[in-house]
């Protein structure tokens, strides 16, 4: 990796930590739509290991609700590991247009359901059936593109969970599904010592980015902030999935 390179992928990791301070989430999703502009979507999903993994086991760590939240949610989180590693020979496949297209779909319908969908509510009754279906659908599209956010988050924001158990359970989930894709990256041979060192040292920018948001945060109104990310991700997708085809 030359030096031009390693900068425009602190660059992203900075950005997208900023996000991530900012809203709470977004670091991998913009990470993943970023990156697969510069490189493939195997080699973006590696990268984000590293930056993933920690930032969302901070998250996870910090709060009083994570034996409820794990005792409540393993069904979901259970089955979006198997889906994760079911799919994940989709995004380590050789058709990288294919992968990329995928990804910016599904940015597309994450910024749509998150800027209009209505409020839903999941009974508590249907959680033992439909927490599982949604984890499995949340792994097929984790290891297909590498982004983990649809439908878990907005599965997990219609249970009905209070602020902060919202947000340690999406660190939860977001843990889960990270440590799954690096699982299914190298069940099937899709990363090399390279990739996880640069995606080791993408941790500082990715931290630096975080506290920066949370300084913006204070200064900012956060749902302005979110309207704007969400637009940009739309944009964003929309270029990834329609690229390859104009190119085609």
């Amino acid at each position: 990796m030359d030096l031009s390179s390693g900068t425009a992928i602190a660059a992203v990791f900075l950005l997208a930590g900023i996000v991530k301070g900012v809203v709470g989430l977004g670091l991998p999703t913009l990470s993943m739509g970023l990156l697969t502009l510069m490189v493939s979507p195997a080699q973006a999903a590696t990268l984000l290991l590293a930056p993933s993994f920690v930032t969302n086991l901070w998250q996870m760590a910090v709060g009083p609700h994570f034996r409820a939240l794990l005792i409540r949610l393993w069904p979901l989180l259970g089955a979006a590991v198997i889906g994760t590693l079911a799919g994940a020979g989709s995004l380590s496949g050789g058709n990288a247009a294919v992968a990329a297209i995928a990804l910016g779909v599904v940015l597309i319908a994450y910024a749509a359901v998150a800027l209009w969908a209505p409020r839903l509510k999941v009974p508590k009754a249907a959680e033992p059936w439909l927490g599982p279906l949604t984890g499995l659908a949340t792994g097929f599209v984790t290891g297909a593109t590498g982004v983990f956010v649809v439908p878990a988050v907005p599965y997990l924001q219609a249970i009905g969970l209070e602020k902060d158990a919202l947000v340690q359970a999406l660190g939860l989930s977001f843990t889960v599904s990270t440590l799954a894709l690096g699982a299914g990256l190298a069940l099937h041979d899709a990363f090399a010592s390279s990739e996880i060192l640069a995606s080791l040292l993408a941790l500082a920018p990715a931290l630096i980015g975080m506290m920066l948001g949370q300084w913006i945060r204070a200064r900012v109104e956060p749902r302005i902030f979110r309207l704007w990310f969400l637009a940009s991700l739309a944009v964003l997708g929309g270029w990834l999935a329609l690229a390859p085809l104009l190119q085609g």
